[in-house]
């Protein structure tokens, strides 16, 4: 069983059938007792870096994540899913992450040139299809090539500091962490649930693997 973790702050329908349509077994959650029960979570995420982590602790939620992640199982976070992982975050002032990952939650500089268009600005938030370098093997990229493209939503990107914590990485004005893992961990950037086959890919290996 794979539990999504409704928070207030997700695409929990279309994250929920994404993983369906790849073979799981999926309950959309907000009791603590449930993500303490469950074999493999999911955190998505959507909205503002604080807002997120103060409905994950309104919720009671936090315990209980780290106590699975703790326990050596599976741990998916998708987008803002992926940035409460770090240290902090810096949308609407500076907020605490969970410091899973050392680092920060950063915005996209919107006075740098658009490199497809020098002679306007870089357009916040990147939203749209991207190319995705795997920086080194991991279980969750069987299957998906190199350079493959995903689908992004975004207006701001993690920065860790232990690089080798990069496992995926993509281009919007500058080089930017497109995917983090380490041990039960893997967390991406862009959204798996919106981009088709090799999205559904990528669920399907987390339904799979072992850490």
């Amino acid at each position: 069983m794979i539990t999504v973790i409704d928070y207030g702050s997700g695409n929990l329908r279309s994250v929920a059938k994404a993983l369906e349509k790849s073979g799981g077994r999926v309950l959309v959650s907000q009791r603590p007792e449930d993500i303490r029960q469950a074999d493999r979570i999911l955190l998505p995420g959507v909205g503002a870096f604080g807002d997120c982590r103060l409905n994950l602790e309104k919720a009671q939620l936090i315990e209980p994540v780290l106590q699975h992640i703790q326990a050596g199982k599976p741990f998916l976070g998708i987008c803002v899913g992926m940035q409460l992982l770090f240290g902090e975050g810096h949308e609407f002032g500076i907020h605490p992450g969970l410091n899973l990952f050392s680092g920060k939650v950063v915005a996209f500089d919107k006075t740098m040139p658009d490199p497809h268009n020098p002679a306007m600005m870089l357009k916040v938030p990147h939203m749209g299809w991207n190319r995705v370098r795997q920086n080194r093997p991991h279980p969750l990229w069987a299957g998906i090539p190199q350079e493959s493209f995903f689908y992004f939503v975004h207006s701001y990107h993690g920065l860790p500091d232990q690089p080798e914590c990069t496992v995926g990485t993509s281009v919007y004005g500058i080089p930017f962490c497109a995917a983090i893992a380490r041990d039960n961990l893997f967390a991406t950037q862009f959204h798996p649930e919106k981009s088709q086959n090799l999205g559904l890919k990528i669920l399907e290996n987390f339904l799979s693997w072992s850490p």
